[in-house]
């Protein structure tokens, strides 16, 4: 398998972490998404990362169908639950997660990505209200837990620690870790695996 993405992208880092929990082969191919030499739509119509290009040439996007595949693949480290509640609150704890990132990298697109002039701080403020008040969901529904969400470690502990992880490195001006320490223990604890260690994001 190749998977098509960058090193800076949180949804490409869930991913990877899912591929190393689970203990799958694949070659990372990296790829500038806003390069206009970026050949991404070859494989993906969207133009996003990640993007899984299996064996056979057919290719997944979306970072959250691609992990719910991945976790089929092998009986390693099972980090979906089939049916039922559970994994519907194990998906929940994704959807949170990722709404945080998206609402995170509106944000940066409006500062990098369009003129001075044009970016409108009232926008901004809107999005960042959704990481802080989405950041303070996932601190109230782990209260004293040691895993998000099953009793054991999950995609939503890969979600939750892949988005705590991305608001760190692009919005060190959000202080989550000193408003939410129930938070800021399992970051800490997750930093510590290997499959979070080897996929810190960077520019």
């Amino acid at each position: 398998m190749k998977l098509i993405g960058s090193l800076a992208s949180p949804y490409v880092r869930k991913v990877r972490i899912v591929m190393a929990e689970k203990k799958l082969d694949y070659a990372l191919v990296l790829e500038d998404v806003w390069s206009p030499d970026s050949t991404i739509s070859l494989s993906n119509p969207i133009g996003k990362v990640p993007c899984l290009v299996m064996e056979d040439g057919g290719a997944m996007f979306d970072s959250r169908v691609i992990v719910e595949y991945l976790d089929t693949m092998s009986p390693v480290g099972r980090l979906i639950p089939g049916a039922g509640r559970e994994r519907s609150s194990i998906k929940c704890w994704e959807a949170l997660a990722d709404g945080v990132l998206d609402a995170g990298i509106l944000v940066r697109l409006e500062r990098t990505q369009r003129s001075s002039e044009l970016q409108s701080e009232a926008w901004i403020e809107r999005q960042l209200g959704k990481v802080r008040s989405g950041i303070r969901a996932m601190a109230s529904g782990l209260g004293d837990s040691t895993y998000c969400a099953a009793r054991q470690f999950s995609l939503a502990d890969i979600s939750v620690g892949c988005a705590l992880g991305w608001i760190s490195f692009r919005f060190p001006e959000i202080v989550w870790r000193d408003d939410h320490p129930n938070l800021a223990r399992l970051f800490e604890r997750l930093s510590d695996r290997q499959s979070f260690r080897d996929t810190v994001p960077s520019a």
